[in-house]
């Protein structure tokens, strides 16, 4: 996965994208980041957690943008979640996710709030990466709290 985008970054230089370029050159900031805080190089699964970070930090952002209506930097932030998003696994479907949840409930069997930890580490090996986990986080408290 390292090695792609570093790819994608040389071929964005070559080809003038500078778009892709200040994406890339941005995730691979923070890749190099985590390898120094970590001391050692990132496993394929680590460097898409870093990428859903900078999903997830744009996302917030468009946010605050609708907020301040700027629609320009809301196409901005768009575009480049978009390059983001090409280097994420396939994301799962809702069904897929409530199915992996109803897993969760069946074999953990949560009786209050407090086994919300419990679903949650049940979910997150599976799910990270392939869903959003606030999404995740919102169903499971809404399972959660009508028992």
């Amino acid at each position: 996965m390292r090695e792609k985008i570093l790819n994608d970054l040389m071929q964005a230089m070559k080809s003038q994208d500078k778009e892709t370029l200040g994406v890339l050159r941005m995730v691979k900031g923070a890749i190099q980041l985590e390898e120094i805080n970590k001391k050692g190089e990132l496993t394929d699964d680590e460097v898409i957690g870093v990428i859903s970070k900078q999903i997830k930090t744009r996302k917030e952002s468009i946010l605050e943008f609708t907020k301040a209506n700027r629609t320009d930097l809301i196409d901005q932030t768009n575009k480049e979640i978009e390059i983001l998003n090409k280097y994420m696994p396939e994301q799962l479907s809702e069904e897929d996710v409530l199915k992996v949840i109803d897993e969760a409930f069946n074999t953990i069997n949560p009786t209050t709030q407090s086994d919300m930890g419990k679903i949650m580490g049940f979910v997150t090996p599976k799910l990270k990466g392939k869903a959003d986990m606030s999404m995740v986080s919102k169903i499971v408290k809404e399972r959660l709290s009508s028992m």
